[in-house]
């Protein structure tokens, strides 16, 4: 039986996953109203955001503290397309789009405008509970405009 308890703890792993995952989602669904494809490929795009825009370090222990976050930001970077029509164009010429670049993505995904505040507030409450302000604090700091969003 001692053989097994490697595999018990990949399993248990692999559960935990699920369940942080699947909690980020219910949550993100009951506060915005947004179905959990919609909620997922949204989430993907700001962590995205957040990896190529944020503090390294912090986004780092934000993204460890997220089990299945990576696989959620390899499918955001696979859809990418450069981006275009007006907020596309607006976001390039303020040097790479930002905070803007962000809300054009997640309006091309089918979030609503009124409901980008309500998913950031409710993907940073999140972070804040598996991290801490000390982590959250910094990657919200260092990036212009996002404070409105959270």
């Amino acid at each position: 039986m001692i053989s097994d308890a490697p595999e018990s703890k990949d399993v248990w792993k692999r559960s935990e996953e699920i369940i942080t995952m699947e909690e980020l989602l219910a949550r993100v669904t009951a506060r915005t109203g947004l179905d959990a494809a919609t909620a997922q490929t949204a989430i993907g795009h700001i962590l995205a955001f957040l990896q190529k825009e944020g503090p390294e370090a912090e986004v780092g222990q934000l993204l460890a503290a997220l089990p299945g976050s990576e696989a959620l930001i390899a499918e955001s970077n696979a859809g990418e397309s450069g981006g275009g029509g007006l907020m596309g164009m607006l976001g390039g010429m303020m040097g790479g789009g930002g905070v803007m670049a962000l809300g054009q993505k997640l309006m091309s995904a089918g979030v609503p405008m009124g409901q980008m505040q309500p998913l950031g507030q409710e993907l940073f409450a999140f972070g804040r509970e598996k991290v801490g302000e000390d982590a959250m604090g910094p990657i919200i700091g260092s990036i212009p405009g996002l404070n409105q969003f959270v």
